[in-house]
């Protein structure tokens, strides 16, 4: 498929070199940490896909540690689904969120994925994201973090959609070879107007002096600046740079414009 970005750190592990590239309305952002902090590899990887035409993205961010073998081995699963993927995105939006979860689970239960992943060195937090028409829709194993920034949702305190859970990995360790698998999964309706969905993995928020600890601080970023969103972005890996982060960053973020309408508390209706 055209529409297709597919990267691990191993391929090109942007240690020194901050990065930000865009792909139609999305934009990538890449740091692989500092030599000089004793960092020698990326661990990180991703996958984006995206259809104007359908009105959809398709984002997968992975944060591996001790190798990306994790990262490979689900990018490789992913990819080789990608088929069965995009015909369940074809499909109106209230039957895709549930297809999805369901090759999901079917893919990361299987046992030719479960062998595979004790054959391998290392693990990974794996988050998944599906945006269809006015919907988000969310897969969660692990740390990384997925904000999402709307000015009704901004002055009710509200940034972030998944909650960062530690000790929860696919790969070597692996959540689904437990009795019980443990992930989350959400959906949310799209405020009316511009969403920025923006998606990270930790190295952005455990960098030393933890300039942008809270998602405040880079919704106002973005909200406060003239600059191009590329922009803003390379500024943020820019200054992880300058305070010496050794751990990778992957920053991949996206606007969304709804024009439909949307939930509303029933006194406010008229």
């Amino acid at each position: 498929m055209n529409n297709c970005i597919s990267w691990v750190g191993s391929a090109q592990t942007f240690i020194d070199e901050p990065s930000v590239v865009q792909y139609k309305h999305i934009n990538l952002g890449r740091l692989g940490g500092n030599s000089n902090t004793g960092q020698n590899k990326n661990e990180d990887g991703c996958l984006i896909w995206w259809s104007l035409e359908q009105n959809w993205e398709f984002i997968m961010l992975l944060d591996a540690h001790s190798s990306d073998d994790s990262a490979k081995l689900i990018t490789h699963y992913i990819m080789e689904a990608r088929f069965d993927f995009l015909r369940i995105l074809e499909l109106p939006v209230q039957q895709s969120f549930q297809l999805i979860k369901e090759k999901l689970l079917h893919i990361f239960n299987s046992n030719t994925f479960l062998t595979d992943c004790k054959n391998i060195k290392g693990e990974s937090s794996c988050l998944i994201v599906l945006r269809k028409e006015k919907y988000i829709w969310w897969f969660s194993v692990g740390d990384c973090l997925l904000y999402y920034f709307h000015p009704d949702l901004i002055r009710l305190g509200q940034f972030q959609l998944n909650q960062r859970q530690f000790f929860e990995w696919i790969g070597q360790m692996n959540t689904f070879n437990q009795e019980v698998p443990c992930y989350s999964t959400g959906v949310r309706e799209l405020r009316k107007g511009e969403n920025h969905i923006f998606l990270c993995t930790d190295g952005l928020i455990e960098c030393p002096h933890a300039p942008f600890a809270h998602p405040e601080r880079i919704f106002n970023l973005f909200s406060e600046s003239a600059q191009q969103d590329t922009e803003i972005i390379l500024s943020m890996l820019e200054t992880l740079q300058s305070k010496e982060v050794k751990d990778s960053t992957t920053i991949i973020s996206w606007k969304v414009l709804n024009s439909k309408n949307v939930s509303m508390p029933s006194d406010e209706l008229n």
